[in-house]
C-alpha cells in the first residue's frame, strides 16, 4: 500500500472495521475506492464492478461477523474491495499476476472466500446450500449472497430462488442493481427492475429508511398491518420476488452508508425463517469519473493512467482474433440475409457488438443465458436461418446438454464461434478454454475446427457458411493474430482435410490449433541439430483427415500430436484411428501433447503455456525424447 490513509492503513481484517463510527466508515469507503483505483491502474483487471460496491462491502463486513457469517459474491469480479478489507491489501497489487491474488473469489486464497466463483449466477444456489448446512448443523451463522441485476436474470438464479422460497431457511440475498453488467442488461427482468424505480419515493429520504426498518420489525411479527401494506405499495416493488417466497425490501441507495447499516443490521438480527431480498441501487464505476463516463463503465481494463484514464494499448499491429471473426461475419452477412448473430451477454467480448451495429435486427444478446442461447439458435436453424452462436469456450460448457440434445441429435446447422480457446492468461482456470475440443469432438454430426492463425480463422468462417446439414464449430484463442494477410471470402477449406506445412523425415508433428507458430520455432531449432521433421496443420478433429494421418503414420517412424486442450481431444482421436488401423506397432512411436491434468493458475499466457509444457522449448524436448526413446506404444488387444 503506497499511501498514508487515515483509516485503511490500520484495517487488516473486518474486525478492525467494527471499531469505526458511521462517519468514519464513509471515509474508509473513500480510501478503499482510492486504493482500488490505484492498484488496478498497475495490474489491470475488473474495475467498474468493484467501484460500485465499495460502500456495500464496507458495511457488510461492519455488520456481519465474517468469516463465520458467509459472504458470497456472484461472479467475484467485484471482490477487490472485499480483498482489501480481508487481510489481502498488501497483496492487492499482485492481482491477476503469477503467484498473486486471483481476480475472482477463491477458496484456497482466503477463509473470507467461502465459495469460489468466476462464472455468473451461482451465488444464490451456493448460499442456499451453505445456509441449509448451517440449519442441519444447528448453526446460527448468517449467509449473504450478493448478485447483480444481470446475473439474476440467468436461469440458475431463478432455479435457486424457487428452491429458496420454499425452504424455510434464512438466507439474505442482496440484489446489486447497477443497470450495467458487462454490457447493458437485456430482457424482461431489466424492464421489471426499472419499473420498480418508476415513480417511487425511495432511498434518499429518511422516512423511507424508517419504513423499511419498520417493515422488518412488523413483517416478522404476527401483528403486521397497515405500515407494511403501505411500505409494499409506496416503497417496494418486489411482487415477483415476493411471489417466489422472498421478503423483498428496497430499493435502497447502495452508496448511502447510513441506510445500508440500518437495513443490513435489521436483516441480520431479525428472527425470520425464510429468504430476504434486499434490493440496492448502485452505480458501476462510482467515484472515478473516467469510469462513470465510459460506456462500459471500465468493466475490464488494462493498466491505465489514473489522472487521464488512458489505458495501455496492445503493442501488436495484428488484429485480434475476435475482430477478425466479427469483421469476416459482417462481410458474409452483407451478402446473406440468413446469417444471425447470437451472444450471451458478451457483445464486446465476442465481437458481436460490431455485427450488431451493422445488423441490429439480426443480432441477439440473450443475456447471461448460454443454455437459452444454444436452443434459441437451434430454433432459428430449423427455419433455414444460419445462426452463429459466439460464446467463450468456458461459458459454452454451461450449455452442454443443449448442444447435445437440441443441436447435435437433431443435426441442426448451428455454427459455434468459440472464442478464448486454450489458456487465457490473467483470468485463470475459470476462463480457460480447456475442454471444448473434447466435449464437442465426442459428439456425432459435428464439424470441429481449430484455427492455427487468423488467416485460417477466416477460411473456417467461410467454410462454415455452407455447412447446412449439421452443426459446426471453430475455435480460436484470445488476443492478437500473428500479423499475416487475410484471405478473401471465397477461400474455403475442404471439410475434414488438413495441410502439410513443412516436409521432413522420420518424425512428424501434427498441430491442431494455435500452437503452430511454436511448432515452427521448435522445428527451426531442431534443424540446427540435424533433425528435419514434417509439420502438419490438422485443421479438423472432426471429421478427422484419416488419409493424411495414414500417410504420415506410414511414412514416419514417430508421430506427435499437439493441441491446446485436455486429454480426450485431438490426440485421442488420432490414437483411436491408429489403433483401429493396426498402425500402433513396433514401427511407429506415437505421443500426444495436450494440457496437463490439472488447472493452471493465472499468469501471462506464454508462461502458462510453458507450465503446461506446450511452448517451443517443451515441444523441442518432446521430439528429442521421442526420437531417443526405446519405449514403444504397442497396439491393444
Amino acid at each position: 500500500m503506497k499511501k498514508n490513509y487515515k483509516f485503511l492503513n490500520n484495517i487488516n481484517f473486518p474486525s478492525d472495521i467494527k471499531k469505526l463510527s458511521h462517519n468514519e466508515l464513509k471515509i474508509l469507503a473513500q480510501e478503499v475506492r482510492e486504493e482500488m483505483i490505484d492498484a488496478v491502474s498497475e495490474t489491470g483487471g475488473h474495475l467498474g464492478a468493484g467501484l460500485g460496491v465499495v460502500e456495500l462491502t464496507v458495511v457488510l463486513h461492519y455488520i456481519f461477523n465474517t468469516p463465520n457469517d458467509k459472504l458470497i459474491w456472484d461472479v467475484g469480479h467485484q471482490s477487490y474491495p472485499h480483498k482489501i478489507l480481508t487481510g489481502r491489501k498488501d497483496k492487492i497489487r499482485t492481482l491477476r499476476k503469477g503467484n498473486g491474488l486471483s481476480g475472482f473469489t477463491k477458496r484456497a486464497e482466503s477463509e473470507y472466500d467461502p465459495f469460489g466463483a468466476a462464472h455468473s449466477s451461482t451465488s444464490i444456489s451456493s448460499a442456499l446450500g451453505i445456509a441449509m448446512a448451517n440449519k442441519l448443523s444447528n448453526k446460527s451463522d448468517n449467509v449473504i449472497a450478493v448478485i447483480g441485476d444481470g446475473a439474476i436474470s440467468a436461469g440458475m438464479a431463478y432455479e435457486a430462488m424457487n428452491n429458496a422460497g420454499s425452504s424455510k431457511t434464512k438466507l439474505i440475498v442482496i440484489l446489486n442493481d447497477n443497470d450495467m453488467s458487462i454490457a447493458k442488461p437485456v430482457g424482461a427482468m431489466r424492464a421489471y427492475l426499472a419499473k420498480i424505480f418508476t415513480g417511487k419515493i425511495y432511498f434518499s429520504l429518511r422516512e423511507t429508511v424508517k419504513l423499511i426498518i419498520s417493515a422488518f420489525s412488523k413483517r416478522f411479527s404476527k401483528k403486521a398491518g397497515k405500515a407494511e401494506d403501505f411500505l409494499r405499495s409506496a416503497v417496494t416493488g418486489g411482487t415477483l420476488f415476493s411471489s417466489m417466497g422472498f421478503y423483498y425490501v428496497g430499493p435502497i441507495d447502495g452508496h448511502d452508508i447510513d441506510a445500508l447499516v440500518s437495513v443490513l443490521k435489521n436483516a441480520k438480527e431479525v428472527n425470520y425463517e425464510g429468504p430476504i431480498m434486499i434490493h440496492i441501487k448502485t452505480e458501476k464505476g462510482k467515484g472515478y469519473s473516467f469510469a462513470e463516463k465510459s460506456e462500459d463503465k471500465y468493466h475490464g481494463v488494462t493498466k491505465f493512467n489514473v489522472n487521464t484514464g488512458v489505458q495501455e494499448k496492445s503493442k501488436s499491429n495484428a488484429p485480434s482474433y475476435t475482430k477478425v471473426f466479427a469483421n469476416t461475419l459482417v462481410k458474409h452477412a452483407e451478402k446473406d440475409s440468413k446469417i444471425i448473430g447470437i451472444t450471451a451477454a458478451m457483445p464486446s467480448g465476442t465481437g458481436m457488438d460490431i455485427f450488431g451495429k451493422k445488423f441490429p435486427s439480426r443480432m441477439f444478446d440473450v443475456g447471461i443465458a448460454e443454455q437459452h442461447a444454444v436452443t434459441f439458435a437451434a430454433g432459428l436453424a430449423t427455419e433455414g436461418f444460419k445462426p452463429y452462436a459466439a460464446i467463450y469456450s468456458t461459458f459454452l460448457q454451461r450449455a452442454y446438454d443443449q448442444v447435445v440434445h437440441d443441436v447435435a441429435i437433431q443435426s441442426l446447422p448451428v455454427r459455434f464461434a468459440i472464442d478464448r480457446a486454450g489458456l487465457v492468461g490473467a483470468d485463470g482456470p475459470t476462463h480457460a478454454g480447456s475442454f471444448d475440443i473434447t466435449y464437442l469432438s465426442t459428439l456425432p454430426n459435428f464439424v470441429v475446427m481449430a484455427a492455427s492463425d487468423e488467416s485460417e480463422l477466416v477460411k473456417m468462417i467461410n467454410t462454415s457458411i455452407d455447412i447446412n446439414d449439421r452443426p459446426s464449430a471453430f475455435r480460436y484463442p484470445r488476443g492478437n493474430g500473428i500479423g499475416i494477410e487475410l484471405p478473401n471470402l471465397n477461400e474455403k477449406l475442404e471439410i475434414g482435410k488438413g495441410r502439410i506445412i513443412k516436409e521432413g523425415k522420420n518424425i512428424a508433428l501434427i498441430n491442431f490449433g494455435a500452437r503452430l507458430n511454436e511448432c515452427l520455432i521448435a522445428r527451426e531449432n531442431l534443424i540446427k541439430k540435424g533433425i528435419n521433421l514434417t509439420l502438419v496443420d490438422a485443421r479438423f478433429v472432426k471429421p478427422l483427415d484419416e488419409n493424411l494421418i495414414w500417410q504420415i503414420a506410414t511414412d514416419h517412424e514417430a508421430l506427435i500430436t499437439i493441441e491446446e486442450g485436455s486429454i480426450g481431444g485431438f490426440g485421442s482421436h488420432v490414437a483411436q484411428f491408429l489403433n483401429e488401423k493396426n498402425l500402433l506397432d513396433s514401427k511407429l512411436k506415437f505421443r500426444s501433447m495436450f494440457l496437463p491434468d490439472r488447472f493452471i493458475d493465472h499468469d501471462k499466457p506464454d508462461l502458462m503455456y510453458k507450465y503446461a509444457g506446450l511452448d517451443a522449448t517443451n515441444i523441442e524436448n518432446k521430439i528429442l525424447d521421442t526420437i531417443n526413446s526405446k519405449v514403444v506404444v504397442k497396439k491393444s488387444n
